[in-house]
């Protein structure tokens, strides 16, 4: 089953691939490019900031390619074109292995190296599916950095954002660790919900009500906000 999310995730790649060389030759001079190659330097802060200003640009992007007139089956590669590109943007902040071992709690130290694989991949497609979805019905709504404290020494931080529209609000937070050298986000908290402890007790019932059956629980796994 790995090996087949592995497969999927290189053909929606491989349909993006023309579109991926057009870029990097587009940014190949450009300050956005040269920010990258110093990722590492990044504050979680201007990480985020960097990451939420490529992923609104993807929303445009796909919306800009979008015909009443094309085909579902084009229209079906473009969304996962899109997808595979959401997906590499997370890929570079989000510690998914990380965020999918804590998840599977004390089931992560009886699971063998494959199970612990495979549910990381199944994690990360669910997740980054469901988020892309999602990320497609933002419309009107203004997402503000708010100002934090400096990082100086710590290892973890906390980043938050405001999502605004013209009647509502809410917050947003990133815990970040520092790992390898690098500002990860390792756990998010939408408008009070943490989805690590939410997503951690959706694994305790599912291998409950599957009486400790890991591989149940990885095939039936939906990262618990997937709308089918």
């Amino acid at each position: 089953m790995l090996v087949k999310i592995l497969q999927a995730r290189l053909a929606v790649l491989a349909l993006c691939w023309a579109g991926l060389l057009l870029t990097a030759q587009a940014q190949a001079n450009s300050e956005v490019s040269e920010a990258s190659v110093e990722a590492v330097a990044l504050t979680p802060y201007q990480i985020i900031e960097a990451v939420t200003a490529d992923v609104l640009a993807e929303i445009e992007s796909h919306r800009a390619g979008q015909d009443d007139r094309t085909e579902e089956t084009i229209k079906a590669q473009q969304f996962d074109c899109f997808i595979g590109q959401v997906d590499s943007i997370l890929g570079e902040v989000i510690d998914f292995d990380w965020i999918a071992l804590k998840v599977m709690g004390g089931y992560g130290k009886t699971a063998s190296t494959e199970q612990k694989s495979l549910f990381a991949e199944t994690f990360r497609s669910g997740l980054v599916d469901t988020y892309g979805r999602g990320l497609l019905s933002y419309s009107s709504q203004k997402i503000v950095l708010l100002a934090g404290e400096p990082v100086g020494e710590k290892r973890k931080v906390t980043v938050r954002q405001l999502i605004e529209s013209d009647d509502t609000s809410y917050p947003l937070s990133y815990t970040m660790g520092f790992k390898d050298g690098r500002w990860k986000v390792i756990n998010v908290v939408i408008n009070g919900i943490n989805l690590g402890k939410t997503f951690k007790r959706q694994f305790v019932q599912a291998s409950q009500k599957n009486q400790g059956d890991i591989d149940k629980v990885i095939a039936s796994w939906d990262s618990g906000v997937n709308n089918g």
